[in-house]
This record gives C-alpha cells, structure tokens and sequence, in this order.
C-alpha cells in the first residue's frame, strides 16, 4: 500500500450544495467560507506523483482552479447520480494536453450511464469539428473487492449500498473515501481495517433512506477506529461550527479546500 498520501477535498456538500437555491436559512446565510459547499468531488495524491481525482461534480472547474490542479492521472467514479458526473466536460482541460486519453474507472452501472449520457465523449466514433474540442476519456471497468493500479499506486474500490443503487468508495494507503453511503456491510469494513484517515458521508441528522445521518456517521467511524475520520457530504442542515462543537474526538466535519495529508 501507498504510504505518503494527500487528500484535498474540493467539494462537501450535497446535490442541493450549501447555500442551497431560494433558501434563507441561517447556514445558506452564513458568513463563514466552511458554509459554501459544493457538491462532492476530491483529488487523492501519493508522494510517487499520482493524482487522481474522485468523480466530477457540476462545480468541477471552479473546484480545480480555486485548488489549483493542473493535471491528474485518471478519475475515479464512485457512482452514476448527476452531482457526481455532471462536471465531466471540465475534463477537457487536461484532455486537451494529454496524449492519450484519461483512464475514467467505475463501476458498470457508471460506466454505462456515462456511454448514455455523455456520448460526443464515449463513442469513438465521434469526431469534433476541426478546431473544437471534446474530453478523451478510456472508460475501464472496476469490480469492488479487486484492486487496481493506476501509475504505480495501489487502488482499493469498496462497495457499499446508497438505496436502490452500489456506491464505490476508494483507499488508497491509509486514506479511504466513501460518499453516499446508507450503511457499511462487512465487507467495506474489513477493506478499512487500519485505516488512518477515514471520509463519511453524513447527510441530516434525521434517517434517510440513502444516506448515513450524522448519528449514524459517528457510530460507524467510531466502530472503525480511524485516527481521524472527516463527514462529507453536508447540507444546510447544519452550521459548520456547530456540528464540529458537538462531534467526538478524531471526528470533524470537512469542508471545501481541506487538505489532509498522511507521512
């Protein structure tokens, strides 16, 4: 496994985003830069010189220019909800200057949508007009539980339930990342066994049907015992100062642009 690892969050907020539209709640109010939340996407980087950033969320171009990400290796995708691909257009910015195209890993519910929905990208056949352009994208099938390399570095795919639809989280080294997840089965937790850095989802303070809740969220990264676990994907349910005064020791909310960086 990949030791030195970096993980910079470029967005934590959920399909809605915080400040959510038409909405004049106290947190899509808020003056602290912890409350703007865009939806969810990261960038996972080792110290061999791998990037590879987590799914492509419709703020993407905004996120890797405020991070300031010029390049990355490969995407990979954690499922196929439009707050997780929309943004995959933005990718012609690295496509553009690479000679080959971005390897693009998922699942086949994933991939599949992304034939369906993005086909001027996925159909080989297609061919832009002379002096335009399109993102190049290989789409390359993932199976949880079976690790895959991308330049050199180790990735572990994790399959954990989101309602109706199979979420795939990613450790790579001792980092895991795991969005939209309702619950983690026994076999996400034994990928996770010594895990150092941990990411969560945690919707609403209240159940829902997809999603872990804050109670839910903490119960679990207790039980796995990571040394720090970070909660993503948050809405304006809550302040975020105010759920980081109430959450346990090892446990904090993330927010957009955290970096969390691992020797």
């Amino acid at each position: 496994m990949t030791t030195s690892v970096r993980l910079r969050f470029l967005g934590t907020g959920t399909s809605f985003g915080v400040p959510q539209i038409g909405c004049g709640c106290a947190v899509c109010r808020s003056t602290d830069p912890r409350d703007k939340r865009t939806r969810c996407g990261a960038v996972i980087e080792t110290g061999g010189g791998t990037r590879l950033l987590i799914d492509t969320p419709p703020e993407l171009r905004l996120q890797l220019v405020a991070a300031g990400i010029d390049d990355i290796d490969a995407v990979l995708y954690t499922h196929e909800h439009a707050d997780h691909i929309h943004g995959i257009d933005d990718l012609r910015a690295f496509t553009i200057r690479r000679a080959t195209p971005l390897p693009l890993y998922g699942e086949a519910a994933t991939l599949d949508t992304l034939r369906a929905r993005f086909p001027y990208i996925m159909d080989e056949q297609f061919r832009p007009l002379p002096g335009t352009t399109r993102p190049e994208g290989t789409l390359t099938l993932i199976q949880p539980g079976v690790p895959f390399n991308v330049n050199g570095t180790d990735v572990l795919p994790i399959a954990v339930p989101h309602g109706r639809s199979s979420v795939v989280g990613y450790r790579v080294g001792d980092i895991a990342y795991i969005t939209d997840a309702k619950l983690l089965p026994d076999t996400a937790r034994a990928a996770l066994v010594g895990v150092r850095v941990l990411v969560l989802n945690a919707l609403l303070r209240q159940p829902h049907p997809t999603h872990l809740s804050v109670a839910e969220a903490v119960a679990v990264a207790q039980e796995i015992g990571a040394e720090r676990t970070f909660l993503t994907h948050l809405t304006h349910d809550t302040s975020h100062a105010a759920l980081a005064a109430e959450l346990p020791a090892g446990i904090a909310p993330a927010y957009d642009g955290l970096v969390v960086s691992l020797a």
